[in-house]
C-alpha cells in the first residue's frame, strides 16, 4: 500500500485518528463529540494515551481491568467511512511494512451517541440499542463486500415499503452484534435505527428548504422486519454496522433520546443521562 493510499502521520500513526495498533484497545467506544471524550477521564482508572486532530478525539485507558479507546467521530457517515478505515488499519495492518497481519484482529465498536425517537412511546432519556440498522447515506454502496451481516431480504421489503426516488442513495440494510447486544441492551429498547446523510431535510426537518419525502418519518416509523420496528434516526450507525461485517469486527450502537419526534419534544440538557449511559455500557462491557 503506497503513501497515498495508507495515509500515515509524520510519527507513523493513521493520519486522521493517530492511533496504531499499541495505542488502540480491542473495545472501542465511539461518541460524536469530541468534548465527550473528556467524561471518560473522570470514568477510567487510569489513561496511557490520549492525542486529538480536529474532531477526533482519542482516548486509551484501562476500567475495571479492561482496556478501552473512547474516539470521537464528528457526525456523519463521511466521517464513520475514515475512522471505521482507521480503525480496522491500526488493528490489522503493520504500519511500518504497509502489510496486512497474518492474525486478524477483531475490535468492539460501541456508539454511544444521540438520536431522535421516531415511535410516540419512546420518551426522550431513554437508551435505544440497535439490532439493525437501514443506511440511507449510500455509503457502503461504494465498496465490494459479501453479504456477511447484510440483509438483503430487509432491504428489498424497505424498499417496497418506502418507494424512494431512484435518485436518491440506494438503502442497504445491516445487523449489529448479537453478541453485544446481548452483552450491553439488557433494560433498553431494541430495534431499527435509521441513518441519514443529513439532519435537516433527511430526517424530515422543514426549515427554509422542504424535504423531498412527504411524511419520510412516519413512513420510516411504520416499517419492521422480523418483529423489529424502526425506533429511531440518526447519522452514523449503519456505516459502522457495514464496515464491522464487512472488516470483521463486532459492532453495536446504543442512543440516548434526546427528541421524540411524532411529539415534537427535545432533551436540550442531556449531560447527566449521557455520563450515566457512558457508565452503564462500561461496566457491561468489562463483566
Amino acid at each position: 500500500m503506497n503513501a497515498a493510499e495508507l495515509v500515515l502521520n509524520p510519527q507513523g500513526n493513521l493520519y486522521h485518528i493517530n492511533l496504531n495498533a499499541d495505542t488502540l484497545a480491542d473495545n472501542v467506544l465511539l461518541v460524536g463529540d469530541p468534548e465527550r471524550v473528556n467524561m471518560f477521564k473522570t470514568i477510567f482508572d487510569n489513561i496511557e494515551f490520549e492525542s486529538q486532530n480536529r474532531e477526533l478525539h482519542a482516548l486509551t485507558g484501562t476500567f475495571r481491568g479492561q482496556r478501552f479507546t473512547a474516539l470521537s467521530t464528528g457526525m456523519g457517515c463521511d466521517n464513520i467511512d475514515i475512522v471505521a478505515t482507521e480503525l480496522d488499519a491500526a488493528a490489522n495492518i503493520d504500519l511500518a511494512t504497509r502489510t496486512i497481519r497474518q492474525q486478524h484482529r477483531s475490535l468492539n465498536l460501541v456508539r454511544i451517541g444521540t438520536s431522535g425517537s421516531l415511535q410516540a412511546d419512546i420518551d426522550c432519556g431513554s437508551l435505544v440499542a440497535s439490532r439493525y440498522a437501514i443506511g440511507l447515506d449510500g455509503l457502503l454502496n461504494y465498496y465490494e463486500h459479501s453479504d456477511q451481516g447484510f440483509e438483503p431480504a430487509m432491504q428489498q421489503a424497505f424498499a417496497q415499503h418506502m418507494q424512494l426516488n431512484p435518485a436518491l442513495a440506494a438503502p442497504y440494510c445491516v445487523s449489529g452484534s448479537a453478541k453485544l447486544l446481548e452483552k450491553v441492551a439488557e433494560g433498553m429498547h431494541h430495534g431499527i435505527t435509521v441513518t441519514a446523510p443529513g439532519f435537516y431535510g433527511p430526517q424530515g426537518r422543514n426549515i427554509r428548504l422542504a424535504p423531498s419525502i412527504d411524511q419520510l418519518n412516519e413512513r420510516l416509523a411504520q416499517f419492521s422486519w422480523n418483529g423489529t420496528r424502526v425506533t429511531n434516526l440518526e447519522m452514523e450507525t449503519s456505516a459502522i454496522f457495514g464496515f464491522a461485517n464487512a472488516l470483521g469486527h463486532e459492532a453495536l450502537t446504543v442512543c440516548l433520546i434526546i427528541a421524540n419526534r411524532p411529539a415534537g419534544t427535545f432533551l436540550n440538557d442531556y449531560h447527566t443521562p449521557m455520563r450515566q449511559a457512558i457508565g452503564t455500557i462500561m461496566e457491561r462491557m468489562a463483566k
